[in-house]
């Protein structure tokens, strides 16, 4: 059974920067499952995704949030799933709080973190991480990469050309 990643956020107003994520993953050809969760405003609802995750298919689980929120933590601590963080810009601080409550993590419950508003980055990295054990994803992320090489090839041979 090929393994699906879920994509928690902790508010719908973190879609806008998520979707980068579902759509990684869809170009990867990766299932997945996109939710609102909140660690604070329903954490019974997102500690029983977290315990169940991997029951239920998932082999990665990505989760942004902003501010303090602390999204990963929460899901981290509810299953041994490899869990991404993506700390997501806005308030007061524009994300360093978010940043450093995913990536400061007690001993034991780790929170793998890209960067702020890194979401793409979380799709590939879920992906990575599942393609461990999986031939032909591992074949998809070598022709993205690439087809990112041929890419940056053909923007410098632009350059040199105005040149």
């Amino acid at each position: 059974m090929r393994k699906k990643v879920a994509v928690i956020m902790g508010s719908d107003s973190d879609w806008p920067v998520v979707k980068a994520a579902c759509a990684q993953l869809w170009e990867l050809d990766i299932p997945f499952e996109a939710r609102i969760l909140s660690a604070h405003r329903t954490p019974a609802a997102a500690a029983d995704f977290a315990r169940g995750a991997r029951e239920a298919g998932f082999g990665v689980i990505i989760c942004a949030a902003g501010m303090a929120a602390h999204l990963a933590g929460a899901f981290a601590a509810n299953t041994v799933l490899p869990v991404i963080g993506i700390p997501m810009r806005g308030g007061a601080l524009d994300g360093l709080d978010a940043l450093l409550s995913t990536v400061q993590m007690p001993s034991g419950i780790p929170v793998a973190a890209v960067a702020l508003n890194g979401a793409k980055n979380a799709a590939v990295l879920a992906a990575e991480i599942l393609a461990v054990s999986d031939e032909a994803l591992a074949s998809r992320l070598e022709a993205q990469r690439r087809d990112m090489e041929a890419q940056i090839a053909r923007k410098n041979a632009k350059l040199q050309a105005e040149l």
